[in-house]
Formats: structure tokens, C-alpha cells, sequence
């Protein structure tokens, strides 16, 4: 049996656009062919970056309309440019059913804005996805399905003729995005494991991720998903640990420098970090614990630092 066609055939297929973006912004989906009906986007990356995807999405719609986004979740980093967007074409918001109370009372807490440190302008939503429901994109039928774990609302979206599927941090080519319940002290790596084990069984040829190029080795990520995730399991201290610097790491990606003191300080402000510091901790100082945290990215060479200077790397 031959293999996946291309990508860029089976996108065009699909009448869709991927805007790859840096790890910071989501990668966003564009249905903008004229004769496939509305157009549509998935995701629209981070705030900081919301003029270059108002740009991407202007240049690439060419004076039409965008009439809608669909957001695979409400992280920063996936509906940052929400906002911009609709101020300027009016568009419809749709969101996950379990998000609508809270974007609609704009509750940053619940939103995970306020925890994580991150922003995410205001917007408004216009209706809700539902698991198992069918929504038309670039003139084909593509599913709504469950997919929570990295966030509890979460959904991918899945188009079963050209089986393609848009995995959100659901599923990337190596691994799977921050399980953020189990910062809250929810057990959910079991969730995880069944949300990889439902798109094992769905018949797929390539993945659109939140982050990262597209891929057709489905396989082998769920098997290196999978294997991340009995680590986890295995030392959930290895996921604490990970989270901390994965949130740190977004933090320098934003403002691409910080004094050493000031990146201490938004550590001690932002309550996942407090959390992720209570759970990975025995007696060890917040301010001991942060900066261990940040050594261990400098030696990485995920950050680096000059005269008490941190930078992104």
C-alpha cells in the first residue's frame, strides 16, 4: 500500500491553509478557498503575535470576509489573536461547550490566564462546539470530538475522508502539550491515555498540530506520546518539573528578556508556578526551587543569561 499523498495535495483537498507559527503561537488553519463557502479559522496563536496573524489571515483572504473562528481550546497561545480579529471583521467566535460561562462572565481564573501569567484580550463568543457534533469547513464535514487532558475542554477536529485531523496539543510529532489538571491536583494522565488511544483508532494520514509541522508518522507519535506519558506516570515529579519550565520557557518567548530578580518575581506571582512549586518541593524554598528551575534551562540552552540577564534561546 502507497503511502499518505502530500501534504500540500491533501490540504488543498481539504480546501485548507496551515500558518506554521514560532512554539509560542499556535499553528492556526485557514478555510479560505471562495468556492468551499465561508471562511473559517482554527486558533489564532498568541496576543503578542495577534498583527502578524491578523496580517497572515488578511493577506491570504484577499478582501474577503473571516465570518468565523473555532477555538480547539482556550489557552493564551490558541485564542490570543481572537480578539483583533474580530474587532476588525465581525467574525463568529465558536468555542468548546464547557468554555462558554467563562468567556462570556470573562473570568481570567477560570480562563487560565490570570494562573498561568499570560494574556488574552477580550472577546466574545457566538455559539459552542459539542463533542460528536459535525461542522462544515471549506465545504466538507468535519467532527468535533472529546479530546480533554492537556486542557478538560479540549477538542480536535477530524475530516475522515482525506483522514485528516487537527490534534490542537492533544497529539504533536513528539508528544503532547502540559497536562494542566494535574497542576490543580487533578488526576488526569489517564484522561491523556484515552484521549491517545481514541485518535489510535481513528483511520488518519496526517495531523495538523498546535505546534509544529504536519506529520503523516502517526504511528510512531502516539508511540512516543505514549512512552512520555508512562514516564510521567512513572515520576509525575518529571511532569511537575517539565511544566514549570515549559511555562517559564513561554514567559521568555513573550518578552524575550528579563533581570534575573524580575523573572523571579513573576515566578512568585503566577499561581501555577506556586502550585508546581508546592507539589515538586519538600521544604525547599520557593526562591531556591526558581532559581534551580532557571539554571537548568540556561544549561539546557533553552534560555541563556549575560550579566544577570535572562534571554530567550
Amino acid at each position: 500500500m502507497n503511502g499518505p499523498a502530500a501534504a500540500q495535495d491533501v490540504f488543498r483537498e481539504a480546501g485548507l491553509t496551515v500558518f506554521e507559527r514560532g512554539w509560542l503561537s499556535s499553528n492556526c488553519v485557514l478555510f479560505a478557498d471562495p468556492q468551499r463557502g465561508p471562511a473559517v479559522l482554527i486558533d489564532s496563536g498568541y496576543a503578542s503575535h495577534q498583527e502578524q496573524t491578523l496580517a497572515l489571515v488578511r493577506a491570504a483572504l484577499g478582501g474577503r470576509r473571516l465570518e468565523r473562528i473555532v477555538n480547539t481550546h482556550l489557552h493564551s497561545d490558541h485564542c490570543g489573536g481572537n480578539a483583533l480579529l474580530q474587532q476588525t471583521y465581525g467574525c463568529a467566535i465558536d468555542v468548546p461547550v464547557g468554555e462558554r460561562a467563562k468567556v462570556d462572565t470573562w473570568d481570567e481564573a477560570l480562563l487560565s490566564f490570570r494562573d498561568t501569567g499570560q494574556q488574552c484580550p477580550r472577546f466574545h463568543c457566538s455559539g459552542v462546539l459539542l463533542p460528536e457534533q459535525t461542522i462544515v469547513l471549506g465545504g466538507r464535514k468535519w467532527r468535533v470530538i472529546a479530546a480533554p487532558g492537556h486542557d478538560p475542554e479540549s477538542i480536535v477536529l477530524y475530516e475522515p475522508e482525506l483522514r485528516v485531523l487537527i490534534s490542537a496539543d492533544a497529539l504533536w510529532q513528539n508528544g503532547f502539550g502540559v497536562v494542566f489538571p494535574e497542576i490543580e491536583g487533578v488526576g488526569a494522565f489517564d484522561v491523556v491515555r484515552t484521549t491517545l488511544k481514541r485518535i489510535a483508532e481513528l483511520p488518519i494520514d496526517w495531523v495538523i498540530p498546535g505546534h509544529g509541522a504536519p506529520f503523516s508518522d502517526v504511528p510512531g507519535a502516539l508511540d512516543r506520546a505514549l512512552t512520555r506519558l508512562d514516564s510521567f506516570v512513572a515520576a509525575p515529579a518529571r511532569h511537575t518539573r517539565h511544566a514549570a519550565k515549559v511555562l517559564i520557557k513561554f514567559h521568555l518567548l513573550e518578552v524575550r528578556v528579563k533581570a534575573r530578580p524580575e523573572l523571579m518575581a513573576w515566578m512568585q506571582a503566577t499561581r501555577y508556578m506556586r502550585l508546581l512549586h508546592a507539589l515538586d518541593t519538600a521544604g525547599v524554598a520557593f526562591e531556591t526551587w526558581a532559581g534551580m528551575l532557571i539554571d537548568d534551562l540556561i544549561r539546557s540552552g533553552a534560555l541563556r543569561i549575560e550579566n544577570d540577564r535572562i534571554f530567550d534561546a
